[in-house]
């Protein structure tokens, strides 16, 4: 089981309210700040993703944790039927949906806002399931994680991207002193809410990334899970199946 940690150390909401709140808070600045601290490689990192998603040819894919859209977004472009993206906050909704509303791939998406550990699809319900930045959010790793494998085909593909802790000298080093002074400084500076990007750093620190993410999945029942570290480690894509 992961670590929980919360966005606001001194409110008495419990973590998923936190989240929401976070996000709604951040959402004008999002994208920006998200390319700046990332140096602009969770581009890259996304269109792997997208890359081993659309190989699979699916009817219907959800992006869980979709924040501001980009990565259902990018599924629309290569003609996926059905695209869902799911996330608890509705400030970051009302941007995707401002992205997509004036394109000719808004007939193919939906936005919807709900909790990921309590998904209103039935069981089987979609090709490929996807969740970028998002599973170290869940309130309940375990029950999130089952939720996706309830909603997922059999056979279906579920592929998640999430932050990693590198491993190898000075990566590994460099990595926290990154993510400890640079990222909540910048954070700090553009940001409205003082807070979130100390959040964001602490939550990737301490998420079970690797082989023991792999494990949590094989428990949980996923089948055929691996993991592919990115840019030194400081990020992975696990792949799945049901």
């Amino acid at each position: 089981m992961s670590e929980k940690v919360k966005p606001y150390k001194e409110s008495d909401l419990n973590k998923k309210k936190q989240v929401e709140q976070m996000f709604d808070t951040i959402s004008g600045n999002y994208d920006g700040l998200n390319r700046v601290i990332s140096l602009g490689i969770d581009k890259k990192w996304r269109k792997r993703v997208v890359k081993q998603v659309v190989a699979k040819k699916p009817k219907s894919v959800l992006d869980i944790a979709t924040g501001t859209g980009d990565l259902a977004i990018s599924f629309a472009k290569f003609d996926v039927p059905k695209i869902v993206g799911f996330d608890l906050s509705e400030g970051m909704l009302s941007i995707a949906r401002k992205k997509v509303a004036t394109q000719k791939i808004a007939d193919k998406i939906e936005f919807l806002q709900g909790d990921s550990e309590e998904m209103p699809f039935e069981n089987n319900s979609f090709d490929a399931i996807t969740v970028a930045f998002g599973v170290r959010n869940f309130e309940n790793l375990e029950k999130g994680l089952s939720e996706i494998l309830r909603v997922l085909k059999p056979g279906g593909l579920f592929v998640v991207l999430e932050t990693s802790v590198p491993t190898k000298f000075p990566f590994k080093q460099g990595y926290f002193f990154y993510s400890k002074s640079i990222l909540p400084l910048v954070g700090k500076l553009f940001s409205k809410d003082k807070v979130a990007y100390n959040y964001l750093s602490e939550s990737a620190s301490v998420f079970p990334y690797g082989e023991n993410f792999n494990n949590i999945l094989r428990n949980i029942g996923f089948k055929e899970v691996k993991n592919k570290p990115q840019t030194f480690g400081v990020a992975s894509i696990y792949l799945a199946s049901k």
